[in-house]
């Protein structure tokens, strides 16, 4: 049985030549990059490779790139490091409601601790209004947070304009970059950003590590106390080789961007038409434009999301769906739901994210697949003939 992963905005594999490059590491260099005898300094050497590439991808510097133990604690960072240092001149906070839960539950608990925040509404596709948060800006915002594209439907924010509008406020601009670095052109200086952060596994390297950019002059206050690592902002010892794999995927990533773009695009468009052209009443989710080059996500009618999975994965196909923030909860998402989405076309959602281990065949072989999984769902229900989207 074919074997197709469709999943790679949840977490991709090891790219070969990191996996190479982390071997090399773990058997030479074992020291503590703040200790300053020889073992120690080669390890930094290698920590310090790794910023400055990490860096090149997104357009920085070096000395602006801070390591992380992923995106969330990145997204934390950014807005609760915000939050603790500009307290006295604001307590206001805008933000989107199509955020990442590391975005939004961090949000909702500083909203608990007395600070206010605006969840800006979306349109059909997902878009964030710039004249909306125009009008929510207010003299004590500090912060504007927006995703710069979407995890489930791959809606790319106006995050230039949403920069222009920020700096013209004098306030601070943090986006999440975590699926869209290494996807497409991502560069801190023509976004705009004061603050930006990213995931190493989501760009074929290692879990437990991400980063986030701080603009020169940007004051932030530490989540996590401790020693004096990272400019005192993410005190501990550093994981070392999750930094030097993070550094190499950031390194193929920014050499392989255009071709993986191109690459993805086609795979990508090719599904989306064989989907529409094979399967009656399906819903497309997402900017039809104005969307990431590797992300696909439908809703069919009639049919159970979890079911569909479940069905796909017996057919050795892999995607995610809309019926599940996490696998943890039930919950309807949180990003359909605010795009419009009825209760019964979220739970029969299915979010489908190429990458690095697709090819024709594989899009050939879920084309195949997926038309007699979702006929033979709808066959157990009541409804599959009397509505239509």
């Amino acid at each position: 049985m074919r074997k197709v992963y469709l999943d790679h905005a949840g977490t991709t594999l090891l790219h070969p030549e990191v996996y190479s490059l982390m071997c090399e590491f773990m058997k030479n260099t074992f020291g503590n990059p703040s200790s300053i005898h020889s073992f120690g300094r080669e390890a930094k050497k290698w920590v310090d490779e790794a910023r400055q590439q990490v860096a090149d991808l997104i357009g920085s510097k070096a000395g602006e790139i801070i390591f992380t133990s992923g995106g969330t604690e990145a997204d934390n960072l950014a807005i609760i490091g915000v939050a603790a240092a500009r307290h006295k001149k604001g307590n206001h906070i805008i933000t989107s409601s199509i955020e990442h839960p590391a975005v939004l539950n961090t949000c909702k608990h500083l909203a608990k601790i007395g600070f206010e925040v605006t969840f800006l509404p979306v349109d059909r596709y997902g878009l964030v209004d710039p004249e909306e948060l125009y009008k929510a800006i207010r003299p004590e915002t500090i912060l504007i947070s927006i995703m710069h594209a979407n995890n489930e439907i791959g809606t790319i924010e106006p995050a230039e304009e949403i920069g222009r509008i920020a700096k013209e406020h004098g306030v601070l601009f943090h986006t999440d970059a975590v699926q869209t670095a290494g996807k497409i052109p991502v560069n801190v200086n023509t976004l705009g950003v004061d603050l930006l952060t990213l995931s190493s596994h989501k760009i074929y390297g290692p879990k437990g590590v991400g980063a986030i950019y701080k603009r020169k002059g940007v004051r932030l206050q530490p989540v996590v106390h401790g020693g004096g690592q990272e400019k005192t902002l993410r005190p501990g010892t550093e994981n070392t080789m999750g930094i030097v794999g993070f550094g190499k995927a950031a390194e193929i990533a920014a050499r392989e961007l255009d071709s993986e773009f191109n690459r993805t695009r086609q795979l990508r468009d090719k599904l989306i038409q064989g989907i529409k052209e094979r399967i009656p009443d399906v819903k497309y989710n997402g900017h039809p434009e104005l969307r990431l080059p590797h992300n696909v996500n439908f809703s069919f009618s009639y049919v159970e999301g979890e079911s569909m999975l479940l069905s796909l994965d017996m057919k050795g196909i892999a995607a995610s769906s809309g019926s599940a923030c996490s696998s943890s909860t039930l919950k309807p998402s949180h990003v359909l739901t605010a795009i419009g989405l009825p209760y019964e076309l979220i739970h029969g959602s299915l979010r489908m994210t190429l990458g690095m281990m697709n090819d024709a065949v594989d899009i050939d072989y879920v084309l195949e697949v997926l038309p007699g999984v979702v006929s033979k769902l709808r066959s157990f229900s009541p409804l599959a003939n009397k509505l239509t989207v």
